[in-house]
């Protein structure tokens, strides 16, 4: 067969005949369902100048006090995105080493604690630790930053955790199981062989799901405006609306710095994917830059 693998058949004139069709008849019932949404906002004066202008008007009175709430609150959501995101890779590398390396029965312990916190809403989480932690008696508004921000970085670390973990293990998992016979053949421990052969090989692999999960922690930072115990950028957004009663716009305002953070991100997992699909080379080639990979390595550990 002299063309590429197909694993569907091609559609014919009729076929893409009946997409295009199907594409203008879908795009049209958008546009006017958009249509729709801007009258409907037109005729309730959501586009008056009085509900926009705190928002973009530099000259409105309002503006620099409602960009100064903006502002703290974008530091706060990075802050506590950042924190998260590093407790997080930290504890998850630590219990997706563990979870690989424990035998069959010592690792059920650890298994369930994955699972019970795979399965809770992240909501529950950051609940937990606001609501819980205080009746157990720890005190953590002596913290630097306060303790709304530690609630918030202890449920989405208690989380995000065991889901990078999981995303560790099966990039060891993918990796070929001879690179381990041979770091141990040639000397090396289980540990040595987990942490300077395996280990940053499934960290290349499994980047792009990593920054995405990364993409998960920050926009779950605005999970704390629920409960009120963080001042995060929703918080803000809600603050603001209270005060100037346009929710519609605070919100489509912190709304977009959310989806422009988060694209940039997302991006950053598309180009970082792609470098990796590049960096591929041929399965003989592949195995003699394992070999002299191992060796080296070792070499260096000893």
């Amino acid at each position: 067969m002299s063309g590429g693998l197909v694993l569907y058949d091609v559609p014919g004139p009729r076929a893409r005949r009946r997409q295009v069709i199907l594409a203008i008849v879908v795009g049209l019932a958008a546009a006017g369902l958009i249509a729709l949404v801007l009258h409907r906002l037109n005729a309730q004066g959501q586009f008056e100048a009085k509900l926009w202008d705190p928002l973009v008007n530099p000259s409105d009175k309002n503006f620099a006090a409602v960009w100064g709430l903006i502002g703290d609150g974008f530091v706060n959501t990075m802050k506590a995105a950042a924190l998260a995101i590093a407790f997080s890779l930290s504890l998850g590398t630590v219990i997706g080493v563990a979870r690989l390396m424990l035998g069959r029965w010592t690792r059920i312990p650890l298994v369930g604690f994955i699972e019970l916190f795979r399965g809770l809403p992240v909501v529950i989480s950051i609940f937990f630790a606001s609501r819980v932690l205080p009746d157990l008696g720890v005190d953590l508004s002596g913290w630097p930053g306060g303790e709304g921000l530690w609630f918030v970085v202890i449920g989405l670390t208690a989380y995000n955790s065991v889901i990078l973990a999981e995303i560790l293990r099966s990039g060891v998992n993918a990796l070929p199981k001879g690179q381990s016979e041979a770091a141990v053949a040639i000397g090396l421990s289980r540990l040595q062989t987990m942490g300077i052969i395996l280990l940053p090989q499934a960290v290349r692999i499994m980047l792009p799901a990593l920054i995405s999960q990364l993409v998960v922690i920050l926009k779950d930072t605005s999970l704390a405006a629920v409960l009120g115990v963080y001042p995060e950028m929703l918080n803000a957004a809600k603050y603001i609306y209270l005060n100037l009663d346009n929710p519609i716009q605070a919100l489509f305002v912190v709304g977009t710095i959310f989806v422009v953070i988060n694209f940039a991100l997302s991006k950053l997992a598309g180009w970082v994917e792609r470098r990796l699909s590049r960096s591929k080379r041929s399965p003989g080639q592949d195995t003699d830059d394992e070999v002299r990979y191992i060796t080296d390595t070792a070499e260096l550990a000893q």
